[in-house]
């Protein structure tokens, strides 16, 4: 009978234990994670801050009591991993209510240990009372800071996927709301022309932003920025990106990519043939260029999983590569992407050519519509889809799925003129978005 062992119990580590189960009855599997929950929907977290999810228990989907009598699956929460023992396939674990330390065997290891927010060193930071949102956990510490102290201000450092969803939903708390990002525009891995639409809504909305700055100072009621402004700030979230957790990985001689990641074969195996990696922490490939990726986001971690447990069971399928494919609510907006934007296309030196389409969601008859924009990105010669983003009031998640299928099926983009989409007026029109830009793409 093997054994698995799995570092890490949220959504990469629980779903790879239940795929693994799916396929193999036998196997003994075993789980540790330092944290005090397991298998929590972390992409509701700003919204059960916000109380647009009222019970935010609701996000919690298992604990290691049903975990173990419905899948017959071993979880240890606060456990840590202190060791990977490569040459006798041992781990060093320490218990973190008692302190204790033990080793435990495994026939193949499996690391899903996430990531962790950044926090810079900042003069005054301790004084301040500083958050970050990547755990239940931290979801709890700011709930329950702002039920118990009804703070009026925040300041919000970084305005990419998790800040602009915390400024959403602190406003919506009647908080003002001030986004400090580093960079010149909001969400970087966007083209400027669609950050830009993002910064018009933030305004229309009243929430204050300052681009091309950072926090260079913080005390328990303000913040001053590197520009020399200085902001009201009752408390911070820090937001600037996720460090992978690969500590335990280096100290195993594990290969850490040129993205950060620990680095994974087709099949999500390191270059120990008995350790696999998946999720925020591991390194995979671009579809598109081929080139390292590393993608911090569920899809990835979930399809991740899957590969590992149908190459445990026998029937080893290659990972595809990732696009990057994302989508968030901002206000009135949704904006979604995938595959290459234009920063990187030009980076790469890749001939392309951009079709623009600004229209309706549905018939424009139709009580229930609202504008939207879609960009396309494809290569001049072979006409491949590169890259796609859409930002507007509805249907722009349909739009680059619809793409999203494109990319992975290798049609051109002459080829969306072709697809037979639903239609009907809340929906559609008999022209989609997606064909429009097949139409005006044809003659260039």
């Amino acid at each position: 009978m093997s054994k698995i062992v799995i570092v890490g119990a949220v959504g990469g580590g629980a779903t790879v234990a239940g795929q693994i189960r799916f396929y193999d009855k036998n196997a003994e599997i075993t789980i540790f994670d330092r944290d005090s929950t397991m298998s929590y929907a972390a992409c509701g977290t700003p919204y059960a801050i916000g109380n647009v999810i009222e019970d935010p228990s609701s996000l919690l989907m298992t604990d290691p009591q049903q975990f173990k009598k419905e899948r017959n699956i071993n979880v240890f929460l606060k456990h840590e991993v202190l060791e990977i023992q490569r040459d006798n396939k041992q781990l060093l674990v320490k218990d973190l209510n008692t302190g204790k330390q033990f080793t435990e065997s495994y026939d193949t290891l499996i690391l899903a240990p996430g990531g962790s927010a950044m926090v810079p060193e900042i003069e005054g930071l301790d004084s301040a009372k500083v958050f970050v949102l990547r755990s239940y956990d931290d979801m709890q510490k700011i709930s329950k800071f702002i039920d118990a102290n009804n703070p009026a201000s925040c300041v919000i450092s970084g305005a990419g996927f998790i800040g602009l969803e915390m400024a959403e939903n602190l406003k919506a708390l009647g908080l003002k709301v001030q986004l400090v990002h580093k960079s010149g525009q909001v969400m970087s891995i966007l083209d400027s022309d669609i950050s830009q639409l993002i910064e018009a809504e933030l305004q229309a909305n009243e929430v204050q932003l300052f681009k091309e700055t950072v926090i260079t100072k913080a005390d328990s009621a303000s913040v001053e920025l590197s520009n020399g402004m200085r902001l009201q700030a009752d408390f911070i979230i820090m937001s600037i990106g996720i460090k992978p957790n690969t500590e335990l990985a280096e100290k195993a001689g594990l290969p850490i990519g040129e993205t950060g990641g620990i680095m994974t074969n087709e099949f999500m195996q390191t270059i120990d043939p008995s350790i696999f990696a998946l999720g925020d922490a591991s390194e995979n490939t671009d579809m598109v260029t081929g080139d390292p990726k590393r993608i911090p986001l569920a899809w990835p971690a979930h399809r991740q999983a899957f590969l590992i447990a149908q190459y445990l069971t026998g029937n080893a399928i290659p990972k595809k590569g990732l696009l990057g494919t994302s989508v968030v609510k901002i206000f009135s907006l949704t904006v979604a992407m995938t595959g290459l934007n234009e920063r990187t296309i030009k980076n790469k030196g890749i001939s392309y050519k951009t079709v623009i389409h600004r229209g309706n969601s549905n018939a424009g008859y139709y009580p229930d519509h609202a504008k939207i924009t879609l960009k396309v990105h494809y290569d001049s010669a072979s006409r491949k889809i590169l890259g796609a983003q859409c930002i507007g009031g509805k249907g722009v998640d349909k739009r680059i799925d619809v793409l999203v299928t494109a990319i992975y099926a290798g049609l051109t983009i002459d080829d969306l003129q072709a697809l037979e989409l639903s239609y009907a007026p809340p929906y559609s029109s008999p022209k989609d978005p997606i064909n429009m830009a097949g139409y005006k793409a044809f003659s260039k």
